[in-house]
């Protein structure tokens, strides 16, 4: 009895427990099985959302019943992605935008119940975005650039008749940032940096011009109030963050309706103004308050276990409220919440069931000291087996921009390498976004440089943590985070084991002066941060592109390009390697002819992905595994 009461006290405290469960592995395929949605517009009777999802392999059209009972595609595009911007105002007619092959040229088509679809914005090189409806729900605003390709024009369009008319000409390279009910107030912003820009209100009638800036900030406007009183705008001004202001269209004075430590990306109103929705970046993650606007009265959200509210947007009826929430370890769903009732209902489901999430990594927010001193944010995934005895390999990992910012969410590629794991610290160097006015300016002139000691730096921490391999950490980025992995593998070639560029510059010089014609407002504030390619900044920008000091790169690269993209040109990544090739140093290369500056497609997300992980593993791990002998040309 005695030894039977002893077994019985062993199982009671675990001795016997079985070992932890080993988190299952995904295939490249398990994850693209995932779906990624956008939008979710009300349809005028509300009984409905227009969303924008990929489940078919790109994006296309689809709608879902507020009762969470149908969805069904309302396109069926195989080559071209669609994507939702509106119902028309009291009809069953829709407003979507299309590009070709990922070369940002988007136009605004008409779509009808019939499924007909009519080009409204139909110039060749004619680039146009959705600006908003009218207060009585007649007319559609939006911006083009068919009068001169370098600056983007104001017009409308009647529902019905659908013809254009101008009634804005910008001749003056300003952004037209918002337009009022009525019309006759504009909203105008003109960049004079990356981090400052001026803000005027535009009477069109009369033409008056306010300006509502300050030297030296940066200002983003949120919107006009339904009465035509007030204009909504973010500002810096005052402080390191940006706070949410109102700007008295009568009296010309401002005043704070909200701040806090940390930036408002945005604010929106509903239909009549009864509510507002406050978004705030809070250390890498959204967080949303909302308020009943006449009183400021603090309202409650629904509480969603493990949810992240990305975006919210208000029936017409102001009944019903569109939640977006995502995780880092799920993809975004979205969610109707009942602002009477209080009823939440989870409208999508977009993980693949094959995926038990708890096999994915959660993100966590870290910190670290960069060589002098400057604490560096960092969002981190480490793979659920690491430990002491099991060290894992690892990549740094950079963003976008430059001026982007890593932030807590879902990404496909982060999820798929740590479930095969690998640690994967995603670093927010100086000169990202989200920190502050002084830490965002503090890559200025010195890419490259300054912010590229912040990801060695991000590289000795990781080296600091004892499950983490010494010997097998990389380097990957897309976009800038592209230029910056080259950057490493040339200028410090000791630092990182493999790096992986995705979209990424090289050359500073061709990029600066092959910006797509659209940018134009914006070339001269991306010339002030980055330098002039026809100054003497020249000299700066030859020595800190990777292209022109390629024979230092000694470990192996991985290139990934869009042949269609108008930001990075392909003769960029053509050239650096043949430049690296010529090392002797494995390259792998990958060029996708239907992709432009990003993916879209999610067949070649699968290929690309699954190459990176045969890459990574070949190299890095040091695994025997079968990579092709030339560089891949899909």
């Amino acid at each position: 009895m005695k030894k039977i009461n002893y077994l019985i006290f062993l199982l009671a405290v675990g001795i016997f427990a079985q070992d932890e469960k080993k988190p299952k592995e995904y295939s490249i395929e398990q994850f693209y099985e995932n779906t990624r949605i956008g939008g979710g517009q009300f349809s005028n009777d509300e009984s409905k959302l227009l969303i924008s999802s990929d489940e078919s392999g790109i994006f296309n059209l689809y709608e879902i019943t507020l009762d969470g009972k149908s969805k069904s595609a309302v396109t069926n595009s195989t080559e071209e992605s669609f994507f939702a911007v509106d119902y028309v105002p009291n009809s069953e007619d829709i407003i979507y935008s299309a590009d070709k092959g990922g070369n940002e040229i988007d136009h605004l088509y008409l779509l009808k119940p019939d499924g007909t679809s009519r080009d409204l914005t139909s110039g060749e090189n004619e680039k146009a975005n959705f600006a908003g409806w009218s207060g009585d729900k007649s007319t559609m605003y939006y911006l083009s650039n068919k009068r001169n390709p370098q600056f983007f024009d104001l017009y409308s369009m009647k529902i019905g008749t659908w013809e254009p008319e101008m009634i804005y000409e910008n001749k003056e390279g300003y952004s037209v940032s918002d337009v009022s009910d009525s019309g006759k107030f504009l909203a105008l912003s003109k960049p004079i940096t990356t981090s400052e820009n001026k803000l005027f209100l535009l009477n069109i009638e009369n033409e008056e011009m306010t300006e509502i800036s300050k030297p030296g900030f940066s200002y983003s406007p949120t919107g006009f109030s339904k009465d035509k009183t007030e204009l909504y705008y973010t500002t810096n001004h005052g402080g390191e963050f940006s706070r949410l202001m109102s700007f008295n269209l009568d009296s010309k004075e401002s005043e704070v309706l909200y701040e806090t430590n940390w930036d408002v990306m945005y604010s929106s109103l509903s239909e009549n103004d009864t509510y507002r929705v406050i978004a705030i970046n809070e250390d890498g993650s959204n967080k949303l308050i909302m308020w009943e606007n006449a009183t400021k009265t603090p309202m409650e959200l629904p509480d969603i276990k493990d949810g992240n509210i990305v975006s919210a947007s208000f029936s017409d009826s102001e009944e019903l409220l569109r939640l977006t929430v995502g995780t880092s370890r799920t993809p975004n769903n979205i969610y109707v919440y009942n602002l009477k009732t209080k009823e939440l209902k989870k409208l999508t489901s977009t993980l693949n069931p094959e995926i038990d999430v708890n096999d994915l990594v959660s993100a966590e927010v870290v910190r670290y000291k960069s060589f002098d001193g400057l604490e560096i944010p960092a969002i981190y995934y480490k793979p659920l087996t690491a430990t002491a005895d099991n060290k894992k390999p690892a990549l740094v990992w950079v963003h976008g921009g430059p001026g982007g910012q890593s932030r807590v969410g879902y990404f496909a590629l982060i999820q798929y390498l740590a479930n095969h794991g690998y640690a994967i610290l995603a670093v927010n160097n100086r000169g990202s976004s989200g920190y502050g006015a002084s830490f965002y300016k503090m890559d200025d002139k010195n890419h490259g440089e300054k912010d590229l000691q912040d990801v060695i730096y991000g590289k000795k921490w990781l080296e600091s943590q004892d499950y983490i391999d010494k010997d097998q950490i990389g380097i990957i980025g897309g976009s800038y985070g592209g230029y910056m992995t080259m950057a490493a593998m040339t200028f410090e070639p000791e630092e990182f084991e493999v790096g992986v560029n995705i979209f990424g510059v090289t050359n500073w010089l061709r990029t600066l002066k092959s910006i797509p014609p659209y940018w134009e407002s914006f070339k001269n504030a991306l010339y002030e941060e980055l330098g002039d390619p026809n100054t003497k900044d020249s000299i700066r920008l030859r020595k800190n592109s990777p292209l022109f000091h390629a024979e230092n790169v000694k470990n192996p690269i991985m290139v990934l390009q869009g042949a269609n993209d108008p930001r990075v040109l392909q003769v960029e990544s053509d050239e650096i390697v043949e430049a690296v090739k010529a090392n002797d140093v494995p390259v792998e290369y990958m060029v996708f002819p239907d992709e432009g500056h990003g993916f879209i497609k999610k067949e070649n997300e699968i290929k690309a992905y699954r190459q990176i992980l045969t890459f990574l593993d070949k190299y890095l791990r040091d695994e025997d595994v079968t990579m092709p002998e030339k560089s891949i040309k899909d």
